[in-house]
């Protein structure tokens, strides 16, 4: 369940964006005060006065309503204590006009906030009918393309993780990025992040190959990123030539010739993206172009936490995630209350209705602590909610082991951190 719900938020991106303008209530002129993160979870503070109610948009019914009930039990787990809000429930179906519906549905009932939807075309749907009655919306899609004033993707994204680990790798003095991706909807998310985040860096763009599915297309790729041809070409040169000359001296010179070693890789951070089979052939193919993995870091995406990813074929590359140890009062909560532990979906569901809980008083929710500098502690580590609708994240990096995962770069705490 936890790599199904991962898959799902990572590969169901819709990455058309919103181009409405909006300068209402969420906009930039807010001042909030704390510079502390608030800790979320069930001590949270709740408002301490009337109790006002927040919606949460789920697909109790059709293909992903095992999804929507974890993230309903997630929610109703953060708010069990009724030192918050209360929670209204509606089914959004799964589609685009079940969640506009939904969302229509809960502004009529006079809800404070919108937990969810799900997806991104869901959210795009609901984003223009909540940012009209001036609803905050905390999403639960990862499609940083929906990010706007007044709307939140708090899925775990492509940006995050590479911002992360572009910090990390420039941290060891490495500034030459390329990347070997499949040309897939996820395959691009990871490309423009690697170019937003090299450019932010003020590093060369990275040279990015895509490639479809099959050995013949990762072959050719890898070859053409690696720079083969350019940089044994010379080589193979002067191999000839001495063949050339029919002597035995044009024969021993050719010999020691081919021992040469060629010039390195044109980059030295590496970022590969798929999974399983493909994953594997990569690691075949690199070695025979001369990638020198002792010279080259390798990072990829947060799927490679799970072991039937493949990533055990690249010890020793990196990838940004959260650190799980965060994960721990959910884990006994949850597993104490449904008899199951929690699916990593949960964990969105779960911090939203803790900042809910933060921000809905007795007059509704309080945008200038949704977008506090402090920003939030979470199941899932540090976050910041910033008043344009992108959300800051603290990832930590983990370097792939064959006895699992190791921590080798804590999650950042602060917006002041690198890679955040």
């Amino acid at each position: 369940m936890r790599q199904r719900a991962f898959l799902l938020l990572i590969f169901a991106l819709t990455l058309s964006g919103c181009g409405e303008q909006y300068s209402g209530r969420y906009g930039a002129g807010y001042q909030p005060g704390s510079n502390a993160p608030t800790s979320l979870g069930p001590n949270s503070p709740g408002p301490g006065q009337t109790r006002h109610a927040v919606a949460i948009l789920l697909p109790l019914t059709g293909p992903r309503a095992d999804l929507g009930q974890v993230l309903q039990q997630a929610a109703q787990l953060a708010l069990q204590d009724n030192s918050g809000p209360s929670l209204d429930v509606l089914d959004t179906g799964g589609t685009a006009t079940g969640a506009a519906a939904a969302a229509q549905a809960a502004i009529a009932k006079g809800d404070s906030l919108i937990l969810g939807p799900l997806t991104s075309p869901e959210t795009a749907s609901v984003a223009p009918i909540a940012r009209r009655a001036g609803i905050p919306v905390l999403a639960f899609t990862n499609d940083t393309s929906q990010s706007q004033p007044g709307v939140w993707p708090l899925g775990i994204s492509p940006n995050q993780q590479i911002r992360r680990l572009v910090a990390a790798a420039q941290a060891q003095g490495k500034s030459q990025f390329a990347a070997l991706l499949p040309d897939s909807e996820f395959g691009q998310a990871m490309a423009t992040a690697l170019t937003k985040a090299t450019e932010t860096g003020g590093l060369q763009p990275a040279n990015v190959k895509m490639h479809p599915p099959g050995m013949a297309s990762i072959n050719t790729a890898a070859r053409a990123l690696s720079d083969y041809a350019d940089r044994r070409g010379p080589i193979e040169a002067k191999i000839k030539a001495a063949r050339a000359l029919g002597t035995p001296e044009g024969r021993r010179e050719a010999q020691e010739l081919a021992k040469t070693s060629i010039p390195p890789a044109p980059f030295n951070v590496l970022l590969l993206a798929d999974t399983g089979e493909a994953l594997q052939e990569i690691a075949a193919v690199l070695p025979y172009y001369d990638i020198n993995r002792s010279a080259v870091q390798i990072i990829g995406p947060s799927l490679w936490a799970g072991p039937s990813s493949g990533s055990g074929a690249f010890s020793g590359a990196w990838y940004a995630a959260p650190d799980s140890s965060m994960r721990t009062n959910l884990e006994r909560d949850y597993a104490a209350k449904y008899n199951a532990p929690p699916p990593t979906l949960a964990d969105l569901a779960y911090d939203a209705a803790s900042v809910a809980k933060v921000a809905v008083g007795s007059r509704g929710s309080d945008i200038a602590i949704l977008t506090q500098p402090g920003g939030f502690i979470g199941t899932d580590g540090w976050f910041m909610l910033q008043p344009d609708g992108q959300v800051k994240r603290g990832l930590a990096v983990f370097k792939v082991e064959p006895g699992g995962p190791e921590l080798i770069d804590p999650a950042p705490q602060s917006a002041a951190a690198p890679g955040v």
